[in-house]
């Protein structure tokens, strides 16, 4: 099936909402959209992250019902991006109560005055709604049965939109391959960090995702919010690949010393958080519905996937480091799309860091 052009033409339901600025999907996705739509986008984060900050960010608590609807007042969304939560495993294990408030009733607080205003909603859940079985390849008719106390929550929520909204569209992805506003949060953030600091990093074999760039991210929530589609979809990326792979890349791709990457199975990495095997997903259904594949591959590149796992030993790239990570792995080189504002301009000094 081919690959779908960038959208072009066609817009959504303005004035916009995007939630969860905070993470690497909402925080691309905000800066995309804003590029597009200026001062009729909107991004919030908790009002406890003040560090994030800049035209169209505000601190909004997301878990209270009067301060959305106050927001929801003040500019009458017409669409919006769901992203907000926390996907940090082990604090949602030890903190259930935490997690279904963040994770749950601020979803369920957007959702309400979504369906109350009539706004378009397009919510992003995740891949970690199942538990990992061999080959994985999850469709959307398949059971959710998580394994942790986030994917629990993400499913909790997704029934709530299921049950109170259905001409939301919920969406769910794999990892996000994009920078991060801190410079932390995103997949890539955490291994390259590790490394840069000549620290080691232990991935496993057998846990096993679907990445994307969020360039490719940003096109395809557009297309979604312009045709207002309602339904459940899976969008994970064209290749398979194990956390472990995935910082073989990393580690090659940055230059960074090989002997500082380790693997193991998930039954070594302890109880706690639980870790899911392969929950790949099918993205054939959405393929169908947009006439075409909405993903570049992640990476861009075939020689850049592993073939062995002492692959990151065997290759070394003469122009490897951060300028090529920056390139190739945070942007899709076929499909670039905006970069947002560096990091370090955001967060100063690097007294956040």
């Amino acid at each position: 099936m081919a690959v779908l052009e960038n959208v072009s033409e066609g817009q959504p339901a303005l004035p916009m909402l995007i939630t969860g600025v905070a993470g690497v999907p909402g925080y691309n996705a905000f800066h995309y959209f804003r590029s597009l739509y200026g001062e009729q986008v909107i991004g919030v984060r908790q009002p406890t992250m003040w560090p994030l900050k800049g035209a169209g960010l505000i601190g909004c608590d997301l878990e209270s019902r009067d301060a959305v609807s106050a927001l929801w007042d003040k500019y009458q969304f017409g669409s919006v991006l769901n992203s907000a939560g926390s996907c940090r495993l082990k604090s949602c294990e030890l903190d259930p109560t935490m997690a279904h408030r963040v994770n749950v009733l601020g979803t369920e607080n957007v959702a309400m005055l979504a369906k109350i205003h009539g706004s378009y909603l397009l919510h992003l859940s995740i891949d970690l709604v199942f538990g990992g079985r061999p080959g994985g390849g999850y469709v959307e008719t398949d059971e959710p049965d998580p394994v942790t106390i986030y994917g629990a929550k993400m499913v909790e929520a997704e029934r709530f939109l299921f049950r109170t909204l259905p001409d939301a569209c919920v969406l769910r992805i794999s990892l996000p391959m994009g920078i991060s506003f801190n410079g932390h949060a995103g997949a890539i953030d955490w291994i390259a960090s590790r490394f840069r600091q000549n620290k080691p990093a232990t991935l496993y074999f057998d846990e096993v995702r679907t990445p994307k760039y969020t360039d490719c991210m940003n096109h395809l929530f557009h297309r979604l919010m312009v045709r207002r589609l309602p339904g459940l979809f899976h969008a994970g990326g064209n290749r398979k690949l194990s956390l472990f792979e995935i910082a073989q890349i990393v580690n090659v791709v940055g230059g960074y010393d090989p002997n500082l990457l380790y693997g193991c199975p998930r039954m070594d990495a302890g109880p706690m958080p639980p870790r899911a095997g392969d929950v790949t997903l099918n993205s054939e259904k959405l393929c169908e519905v947009l006439g075409g594949n909405p993903y570049g591959d992640w990476p861009h590149r075939e020689d850049y996937v592993p073939d062995s796992q002492s692959w990151h030993h065997d290759l070394r790239l003469e122009d490897g480091g951060e300028t090529l990570v920056n390139s190739i792995l945070y942007r899709n080189p076929n499909r670039p799309g905006l970069v947002p504002p560096n990091r370090n301009a955001l967060w100063g000094s690097g007294r956040f860091n």
